[in-house]
This record gives structure tokens, sequence and C-alpha cells, in this order.
């Protein structure tokens, strides 16, 4: 690889506003109408998930920067019951508890400075910026510099000011990654803010993912220029009305190539990543449990009783109508997979026809088939996994598909289910296999099962969606998911 060489910062191209997230845009409305019934229905439970989910988010920007290691446990303790130093220990993190939490709470003080912004609608300026940088970085005295001879020596960090000299980094293969030189920083950030203000109203993922790209190849500070960006994002996305998304140190590689792919040309992976967690916080903001969470402050009746009614305003508000349109786009989806799964089975009956004649069978479920109820175990499981509520008070569809060859049969089912506690005209689609090996024992046939998924990630659509809209990225999806099922069946022959 060769080194990557700076280059002036580009304003958002029609080839970037043309990302195809069209699956994920109809979310937006809905998530912003289903914030509102949150507000004037739970509202304690909404601050409790922004507030935990404010907490994951300045949790695993330090993780990501490697400023610090936390283990799962310790993370999880943080979040639930926030920024005490008494639930680390030395032994969770590889600093000390004390200075754990220091930078921790800094970093949710910037979240909530993001936040105010955009309560107060107070400009997007360089001087927001540098009060973001200035505390995010109130506990860091010095950074890392390399002089011209590749020496690394500590220098004084410049809190809420520019860098005044190069921050280029080497990479492990030892190629160079030039950042804006410091003599070009103030002009590329005053060109940063002047297109971004006239961006009201492109898609504000897309936008997010332009920007906070943007802001990192400019590289504007001498140190915690990744945790500036991603606050940054924040301030783009819950003033569009979203939540924040979350890049899980797990995601760090992904990430990573996302960000060297835009600085390529390509915003589209970065932009698609940024749809992902942003589909995923919205459908978990959505399946939280307003009951679990009812003031323990309450007397016993009056919970009892805010409890039912907001139950029954809850129904009241379920019934409408407009939000169980997107059954009907459940039902066109699951026609769309009938006929894709029977042409797959029946392409893949050829070559195994070789080894055994196979037994093919492809049936749609649904409340219109009376086995609405089927896989519910399956579905359930898979939700929760994900932190997510599999809604089956409302309408649940699903194909299955089987092929069986000797002794070795393949289940594939593609599930259309409600998310979220109450309705809210969100669905997604999930696919999940069953292997299954046949064998005879004492004069009968036994069967043992392995139960993978097949779906990466869900396939979502609500209400506003239309099939036209989604119809080829669902093909996409849904040939995914074929593939691996059959791989692992292939593997099992």
């Amino acid at each position: 690889m060769s080194d990557y060489k700076w280059k002036s910062i580009e304003p958002l191209s029609d080839s970037d506003k043309g990302i195809d997230l069209i699956a994920i845009r109809p979310l937006y409305e809905t998530w912003r109408a289903s914030k509102e019934r949150l507000q004037q229905s739970s509202p304690e439970r909404l601050k409790g998930f922004n507030e935990r989910l404010i907490r994951r988010l300045s949790v695993e920007t330090g993780i990501l920067e490697r400023i610090y290691d936390l283990d799962r446990g310790t993370t999880e303790a943080l979040i639930a019951h926030g920024f005490v130093e008494d639930l680390v220990s030395r032994s969770n993190t590889n600093i000390e508890p004390s200075r754990l939490v220091d930078i921790l709470k800094d970093q949710e003080a910037a979240i909530q400075l993001m936040i105010d912004c955009v309560v107060k609608s107070r400009e997007l300026t360089k001087g927001v910026v540098h009060e973001l940088h200035a505390i995010l970085t109130r506990h860091q005295d010095t950074t890392t510099a390399i002089d011209q001879f590749g020496n690394r020596h500590d220098i004084p960090l410049l809190k809420g000011k520019f860098k005044e000299q190069p921050n280029n980094p080497r990479r492990p293969d030892e190629t160079l990654h030039e950042y804006c030189p410091p003599i070009h920083v103030d002009a590329e950030m005053d060109n940063l803010l002047r297109w971004f203000s006239g961006y009201a109203t492109e898609d504000p993922v897309i936008v997010a993912a332009w920007f906070h790209h943007r802001f990192t190849q400019i590289h504007p500070y001498q140190d915690g220029n990744g945790r500036v960006a991603r606050a940054l994002t924040t301030l783009i996305l819950i003033g569009s009305q979203l939540l924040p998304l979350i890049i899980d140190r797990d995601l760090r590689v992904e990430y990573i190539k996302a960000l060297e792919s835009a600085d390529a040309g390509d915003l589209s992976t970065l932009a698609s990543l940024f749809a992902r967690l942003e589909r995923a916080a919205i459908l978990q903001a959505l399946s939280v449990d307003a009951d679990a969470e009812i003031s323990h402050q309450k007397t016993l009746t009056s919970a009892v009783i805010e409890s039912l009614v907001d139950k029954f305003n809850k129904r009241r508000q379920a019934k409408l109508a407009e939000l169980r349109q997107v059954n009907s786009l459940a039902v066109a989806l699951r026609d769309q997979a009938h006929q894709a799964l029977e042409n797959a089975f029946h392409a893949l009956s050829v070559p195994l026809s070789e080894v055994a004649a196979p037994e093919i069978r492809v049936s749609d479920g649904g409340p219109d088939r009376g086995n609405a109820h089927w896989y519910r175990f399956e579905v359930v499981r898979s939700a929760n996994d994900a932190g997510k509520f599999a809604n089956f008070t409302e309408d649940h569809y699903f194909v299955k598909s089987s092929i069986r060859v000797q002794r070795e049969r393949l289940i594939f089912v593609v599930s259309f289910h409600h998310v979220g506690r109450e309705l809210s005209g969100i669905m997604e689609v999930t696919a999940f296999s069953k292997l299954e090996s046949f064998e005879d024992s004492d004069d009968r046939e036994s069967v043992s099962q392995d139960f993978f998924l097949c779906s990466l990630e869900p396939f979502v659509f609500t209400y506003k969606t239309k099939m036209p809209d989604i119809a080829d990225s669902f093909t996409r999806w849904l040939d995914a998911t074929i593939a691996i099922a059959i791989k692992e069946y292939g593997d099992r022959l």
C-alpha cells in the first residue's frame, strides 16, 4: 500500500446524496411519531433509555480510541447504575478506576453538551467544537507526537485549540496517513461547517456519515478527534429527532474500514453502517418494558392504576388502522419470499438428485393460514438476544421451506413480525434454519437438530414503506440468507 496523501475536503456530492438508504427512511418518521407517544405515555421510560444509551456511547467511544479497556460485565453495570467508581475494580480495567470514571464523566458531559445545543437551537460553530474538545480532554494533559526522525515523545495537549503540529500516524504496514496540515485546518473547518449548514433537507444519516468522515480527514486537534467526531455525529442525529448510534468495540475493524472506503471516495459503506446502527437503536428503544420501570417511589396502588391506564391508552392507540397497514406489505414480501425459495430449492435439487431424490416443501404461515403462532419461541429468542421485543400480540407471518436428502433435512424459515411492546407500524424480517439428522434407533426414527440464524441483520420496513422501494433490496437480503442456509446444509452433507 502507498501513503495516503491529504487533500482538501469535498462537499456532499450528488452521488453521496443518492446512497441507497431507502429501506430505512420510513423508519425515521415512524420513530418520530412513536417518540411523541412515548413522551406522553411513558416519559420516564424514554428518559431512562436515553440515559443508558448516552452512558453506553460514553463508554464505547473511549474503548474505540484505546484510551482504556473495560470488561463487559463492568460496562453493563456502569450503564445501568451510572458512572460510580465503586462499580469498578482494578482488575476490570487497564487504568486506575478513579481516572476511568473521570474520563467517562467527561465523555458523558460532552454528549450532554450536544443535546443542549439541539434543545437551545445553538448553531454549530468552531467555538462549540472547541468547547466540545475541551470537555472531552479535560482529564488528558498530554498526547504522543512523532518527530521527523520517527521518535515518539509526549507533548502538552492543546485543549479546545486546533493543532500546531502534524499528527500523521504511521500504520503497521509502514504507510503514512496524512491529515490536514495545521496551516489549513482553520479554513477547512470553515468549509465543513458552512457546507453542513446547507444540508438540513438531506438524509440525516448520510449527512452524519459525510460530516464524520470529513472531520476525521481534517483531524483538526492534536488528539481526541475520533471522540469529537462521534459526539458531533450524535448532535446531527438528535437534531433530526433520531437516536445516537453506538459504534461498539466489536465494530472497530468494520468502522475503520468504512472510513478508509470513504477516504477512497466511497461514502456508502460508512453511511450503511450508520443506518444499520440507527435502525438497531430505534428498534431497541421501542422494545423497552415500560411496566418494569415504574418508579419505586409510587405506592403499589397508584402504580397499578397508572399502569392500567397506560395500557388502556396504548391499546386504544394501537388500534389505529393506519399502523396495521404494514401487515399488507408483510404479506406481499411473504409472497416474494415464497417464490424465491421455490426457485432456490428447486435449483438446489438438480445437483442433489445425483445423491438421492430430494423432498422439497414450501408453505406459508400467518393469521390467514391459522398458524401465526408457529416459531414464536425461535423468533422471540433471537429478538431478545438482539435487545429487541418481538410483538406476537400483532400479526405474524412466515414462509417455511424444507429440503431432505436421505437422512439430512434443512428447514429454512423467514419470519415477518412486529417489533416493540406497543404497535408502532414497524416490522422486521429475520431468517433462521434447523438442520435435522434422522437416525434409526430400535426400529424408530430419531431426530437431532441444530438451530442457527441466517440473517446477520434484520430487514426492516414500516407502514410508510412502499413495495417498489424495497423489492430489490429485500431480494438481495433474502438471497444472502438463503446462501448461508444452503452452505451450512452442504457442509452437513
